[in-house]
């Protein structure tokens, strides 16, 4: 079985609250039908009263595609990797986009764009 991974990095700053969980990079890769994305995060984690609290993969139209949940915060570990496996892409899809979401600011308003592997 073949598997193809593409990294993708942040170019341009995207509009943020100051406290909010950003994106750094992205790494995808497709085995078979399905996708894998391992995304790194960074946020200023204090405790378990304000910490990066997970993230999502959207189509661009919106839809969700999937969630990973962080359990916990990662007050010592900054930036952090975390991967979430076996996504089901639309047909007709070729890029993606990656948010981040905080236990106190809620989602960050800017998005990381992905191009998919073919």
């Amino acid at each position: 079985m073949r598997h193809l991974i593409l990294m993708a990095f942040a170019v341009a700053p995207v509009e943020t609250f100051a406290d909010s969980a950003e994106i750094e990079a992205v790494s995808v890769s497709k085995s078979g039908g399905a996708y894998s994305f391992s995304v790194t995060v960074r946020h200023p984690d204090s405790g378990w009263d304000h910490y990066a609290d997970g993230w999502e993969v959207l189509a661009p139209d919106g839809t969700k595609l999937g969630f990973r949940e962080l359990l916990h915060p990662h007050e010592a570990e900054q930036p952090f990797t975390r991967t979430l496996g076996n996504i089901t892409i639309p047909d007709g899809v070729t890029q993606v986009l990656i948010r981040a979401r905080c236990s106190v600011d809620g989602w960050n308003d800017g998005s990381f764009p992905v191009d998919l592997p073919r």
